[in-house]
């Protein structure tokens, strides 16, 4: 043979091992963009409100600098084969949410939020390097199923001991200290969900019985998912927390249908949420008000009460435009007690416009796509359906905010992951990231160093 042909040859030989980049130089460079955006905007708070740099800029990238480095770090050892997505998109997010709380601060100079969100923060990233160096197998957390499972509904019956904070008992409040145990729960029980459907994947795909165009498993396999599902849905209605409620329904429903297959599942969710909703609407007046301020976003101002929070926000959207007023010039501040939480977004969109309002919403589906993407790369059922709930909680959690707070859907309490006020949210977003890397990680090792076809 030529020379040509015996190089093609060799280059066809069987042996040939294929090893995948690493990417984690990608990802340190990602993680400096983020930060420098970060700071950034810090400054330009301070510039938009004061005319002088923050005296704390320095500080402040210094802090989320040292932070980002560390779980780089963390990654680099522990992670190498990672998605170099997760990390730079969770460090923008967060110091995003920092910089959108600090200049809410500035209008509430006697309720500050942004010195206690900076340590959440940091407990968060702490919580997601100790995740990474001590998890060095996501298949650990199937064997601790029901153990999970336990946790999780313990978490949401305590606030029941606790007194109702706005109309809700979902907060855990102790000497000036509060916690949201739900925030805990969601993730404890995506592993139980994922754990469980893994395991009878096959029973509740082929057996049971055929009605109408669904195969319904037999109540044996079916019945302990439901009823837990049931459980916690029930303790979080009773806790008049139906935005996450809404969440753990959608997470059932979407881990179903991804470990059977069958699309009838969507159908009868989609179903069983509606009749759900027009129920809980009808009985709960707190829920009522909310479909009537979605419905008539207006009427307050009609009936000379002025604005609600809803039209609030749909004003802040609407004085956005297309590129905002620009950081620290807007006056979403004027929604009142939940500008910081439930209608963070509203700041974003009047002061980032759409333009920088889409730009977060694409940052969310990107994080949402790399989540989806490690598990269906996945050879084994557990990691995936894990990495699909997982990222299925923050692509509902969106939806359901960016939803409320545009007047798509009517409004439920929960918080924009990693923007919003809330320390339970945000050391819980963390975990949720560190998990999706751990899995991504194993996603890509696996190809590693086998043998070209």
């Amino acid at each position: 043979m030529t020379k040509a042909g015996t190089t093609v040859a060799a280059a066809r030989a069987p042996g040939a091992v294929v090893r995948l980049p690493r990417r984690r130089g990608i990802e340190l460079a990602l993680i400096v963009l983020a930060v420098l955006l970060s700071v950034y905007g810090y400054c330009a708070v301070g510039l938009a409100r004061t005319h002088t740099v923050p005296p704390g800029a320095v500080g402040y990238g210094a802090g989320l600098g040292v932070l980002a480095l560390s779980a780089h770090l963390a990654v680099r050892i522990r992670a190498p084969y990672a998605d170099p997505l997760f990390l730079p998109i969770g460090v923008l997010l967060n110091g995003l949410g920092l910089v959108l709380i600090y200049r809410l601060d500035l209008e509430t100079p006697h309720d500050r939020a942004a010195p206690a969100q900076l340590v959440w923060s940091t407990l968060g990233i702490g919580l997601f390097i100790g995740v990474v160096l001590v998890l060095r197998d996501h298949r650990v957390l199937q064997r601790y199923a029901y153990v999970c499972v336990a946790a999780a509904l313990g978490l949401l019956a305590l606030p029941i001991l606790f007194p109702a904070v706005n109309g809700a008992r979902i907060w855990i409040r102790l000497a000036g200290f509060s916690i949201q145990p739900g925030e805990f729960a969601k993730v404890l029980l995506a592993v139980f969900f994922a754990a469980y459907l893994a395991a009878n994947r096959n029973a509740l795909a082929y057996t049971g019985r055929k009605l109408w165009l669904l195969q319904f498993p037999t109540g044996r396999v079916l019945g302990p998912i439901v009823t837990i599902w049931l459980l916690s849905v029930g303790v979080l209605v009773l806790e008049r927390d139906l935005g996450t409620s809404l969440l753990f329904f959608g997470l059932f429903v979407v881990l179903l249908y991804v470990a059977t297959g069958r699309t009838g599942w969507i159908a009868v969710g989609l179903l069983l949420a509606v009749l759900g909703a027009v129920a809980v609407g009808r009985m709960e007046p707190h829920v009522n008000q909310r479909i009537e301020d979605w419905l008539h976003p207006f009427r307050t101002i009609e009936a000379g009460q002025g604005p609600n929070q809803l039209s609030q926000s749909l004003f802040a959207f609407a004085a956005g435009g297309v590129l905002g007023t620009g950081l620290g010039r807007g006056h979403s501040v004027l929604i009142g007690f939940a500008a910081k939480s439930d209608f963070i977004l509203a700041t974003a969109g009047e002061e980032l416009g759409l333009a920088g309002l889409a730009a977060v919403i694409l940052l969310y589906a990107l994080l949402v796509e790399r989540g989806y993407r490690a598990g269906l790369a996945l050879r084994e059922p557990f990691g995936r359906l894990l990495a699909v709930g997982l990222a299925s909680i923050l692509a509902l959690q969106v939806f359901v905010i960016a939803g409320g707070v545009t007047g798509l859907i009517p409004l439920t309490g929960m918080a924009m992951p990693f923007l919003a006020q809330g320390g339970s949210s945000v050391v819980t977003n963390w975990a949720i990231v560190a998990l999706l890397i751990r899995v991504s990680d194993s996603a890509r090792s696996q190809y590693d160093g086998r043998e070209a076809p």
